[in-house]
């Protein structure tokens, strides 16, 4: 037993907890990136609120599935519902938001109006959650920034009125990011997963159902009902991210969707990346690589001043 011990203490020095928090970070938005994808392709075809309301129902449907609700919804109970009920209004504002913003403009576009995000989550993390940020991550977060004004390089052609959507989409986000931190140290991530998709599933099934169309083939079903499983796996690993790491932390590994938009938009839209794409992605690379380098001399530090206190201990 103490042999496993620490083993198991040894496996968590090597890779710290806000490590697995930036990886299920990572991989969130990956999740999100297929499913702005999604959403602009079945926008095409489909209105966007009904797009919008398959997207919480089939959140909803998986979920009782995956978790098997019925034997355990306690669950789905909180002590904060007026933050519950916040959190589900601001992560719907902000999927409508962008859902209907990538309908006019191209997804590289509406992305880097998200990527502004990382700066009000940085500066409202310190006041609201206690998780102040220091002039290094700052940078990191500016520097990766910038990577993206490189890639969409701003002012070199008119914005459409839908990057308004955008900001909209983008404050919506900011507030739902703070907020789940907040829950997180109450509430279940389970739970969490479900009252947001509840809430804004209930929310928004007036205009869903009055906008409906039927798909007209098997194709446009799927995309429907992957709506819900990208979401919600999404949203899962964003909340497990946030229970292992500070805010500001997992905010500059944001600016990752980027890559992630750029080869879901060659594969699925025929977008060849520009010389100005590629110097961007770096840049964002090299500004999440920084931040790892980062973390992992604050962990080797935490670990040494551990260890020499119960040496004194």
């Amino acid at each position: 037993m103490d042999s496993l011990q620490r083993a198991v203490s040894g496996w968590r020095q090597l890779i710290p907890e806000r490590f697995v928090g930036i990886a299920l970070i990572c991989f969130a938005f990956l999740c999100f990136s297929c499913l702005d994808t999604t959403a602009k392709y079945l926008g095409r075809y489909l209105p966007t609120e009904q797009v919008v309301w398959m997207r919480f129902m089939t959140h909803i449907f998986y979920g009782i599935l995956l978790f098997r609700l019925w034997r355990t919804p306690q669950v789905l109970h909180t002590r904060r519902w007026g933050l519950q009920i916040l959190r589900a209004l601001c992560l719907l504002g902000s999927t409508a938001f962008n859902f209907f913003a990538i309908r006019y403009m191209q997804l590289a576009e509406t992305v880097s109006i998200m990527f502004a995000t990382p700066f009000v989550v940085t500066a409202l993390a310190g006041p609201l959650l206690n998780e102040w940020a220091g002039m290094r991550r700052w940078m990191a977060i500016i520097v990766g920034f910038i990577g993206i004004l490189v890639v969409t390089r701003p002012g070199f052609g008119e914005m459409h009125w839908a990057a308004l959507l955008s900001v909209c989409s983008m404050l919506c986000y900011a507030i739902y990011v703070l907020t789940t931190r907040m829950l997180t140290q109450t509430d279940s991530p389970v739970g969490m997963l479900m009252i947001s998709a509840i809430v804004a599933a209930t929310a928004i099934a007036p205009f869903g159902i009055s906008a409906w169309q039927m798909p007209s083939s098997a194709w446009h079903w799927v995309l429907l009902l992957a709506t819900g499983a990208l979401g919600g796996i999404g949203h899962f690993a964003l909340i497990r991210a946030h229970v292992l790491a500070p805010a500001p932390v997992l905010a500059p590994f944001m600016y990752t969707q980027i890559l992630w938009m750029v080869a879901l938009g060659y594969l699925v839209f025929a977008d060849v990346p520009t010389v100005y794409t590629v110097i961007g992605a770096s840049i964002v690379t090299a500004s999440g690589l920084y931040i790892l380098y980062r973390e992992r001399k604050i962990s080797q530090a935490e670990v040494a001043a551990e260890a020499a206190s119960q040496g004194r201990g």
